[in-house]
């Protein structure tokens, strides 16, 4: 029988892109199906999350004082003939991208850099650069946290909306995601929909996606958007708040208020998509603000950066701070958009809005 690896009382500052929190009472390693059911079994008294590489968590002061569930599966099994993939919630999301590129296998080359495991990538149906995880998923395998069953979904069932998931809202805390199915493009183009590359492709319509991926790593590195220690911007969870989707009247309104058009993407249900770091920049917080030991990146106003011996409550205030000028200059309240851990409802209640304790 396979076990959990267990790790006691495990720090969590040092687990998290973020360098915040306490630690948690327990964390559970799990190879496969058997060490998950017996990490479950053998720590029923607990309230049970789920970790993974920790580049999109907000740790509370106190720490978790409940197991965290950890997946160190990393098989990866691929059919050439279809473009298919099986890969293991512990597999490394961009090493995966790496792979499907060497692999010429297009759909996820925009998607180079994103931090974190495979098993959190369907959650918040993660994106960028005009590509989403939800594109390319036939469906995944999770297991109920509550009761220990496990069952397969079909991409339909696992309600892919802009950066969310039945798995983010409606189920939030219920799953353990385990496994990945995922079709991928044999020999297509790569997608250049976003006009940061498009225009970095203007004399080359027809770049490889190796070039595609060099490009996003470029632009994300100059945004301080991928993970590197050297960089002083490094403590983040990349970007804190998601593009606010809006009315088309409320969109209009921001513009009045503004004086000019914000940069905005009309989404398939009439609505409109706003850029964030825009209502940021004109609500009068530029990159590099601080306010004692948090501010915002020196390269890019949507990541909030923890510049050393910061507290989870100070970055929660200063988040507070930001959401507040925006909203008083455009009546527009942003989302954050890592996952808060260990808080009480009362707690996060004000930024993530109601939800069961974390």
């Amino acid at each position: 029988m396979t076990r959990p690896e267990y790790i006691e009382q495990a720090p969590l500052a040092a687990r998290t892109t973020l360098g915040i929190g306490g630690p948690a009472h327990r964390i559970a390693r799990v190879a496969d199906g058997e060490a998950l059911q017996a990490a479950l079994e053998e720590n029923r008294d607990r309230p049970v999350a789920v970790l993974g590489s920790g580049s999109n968590l907000i740790v509370s002061d106190r720490g978790y004082d409940g197991l965290l569930l950890q997946s160190t599966d990393l098989t990866r099994d691929y059919d050439p003939a279809s473009g298919e993939l099986q890969v293991g919630a512990g597999v490394d999301f961009d090493d995966l991208v790496r792979f499907s590129i060497d692999e010429n296998l297009a759909g996820l080359e925009c998607l180079s850099g994103i931090p974190g495991l495979c098993g959190a990538a369907p959650v918040q149906n993660i994106g960028a650069y005009g590509q989403e995880i939800a594109t390319v998923i036939v469906g995944l395998q999770a297991t109920d946290l509550h009761s220990g069953q496990r069952r397969e979904f079909s991409a339909a069932e696992c309600g892919f909306a802009y950066r969310a998931s039945r798995f983010k809202h409606a189920e939030a805390g219920r799953w353990m995601i385990t496994r990945l199915h995922l079709r991928l493009r044999p020999g297509a183009a790569p997608t250049l929909a976003y006009r940061e590359l498009t225009a970095a492709f203007a004399d080359n319509p027809s770049p490889s996606l190796d070039a595609v991926r060099n490009e996003v790593l470029r632009l994300r590195r100059g945004k301080s958007m991928v993970y590197d220690p050297s960089d002083p911007n490094h403590r983040s969870a990349g970007s804190f708040f998601t593009n606010p989707v809006v009315s088309a009247d409320e969109a209009e309104q921001v513009s009045v208020r503004a004086g000019t058009p914000p940069p905005s993407w009309p989404t398939d249900d009439g609505a409109v998509k706003l850029a964030a770091a825009w209502l940021i920049d004109n609500a009068g917080l530029a990159k590099g603000h601080r306010s004692g030991p948090v501010g915002l990146s020196s390269n890019h106003v949507l990541a909030l950066v923890n510049h050393g011996q910061a507290r989870a409550s100070d970055l929660l205030a200063f988040a507070t701070e930001v959401r507040d000028r925006v909203r008083d200059r455009f009546g527009i309240t942003l989302c954050p958009e890592p996952v808060p851990l260990g808080f009480t409802d009362d707690e996060v209640a004000d930024l993530w809005g109601p939800q069961s304790e974390l």
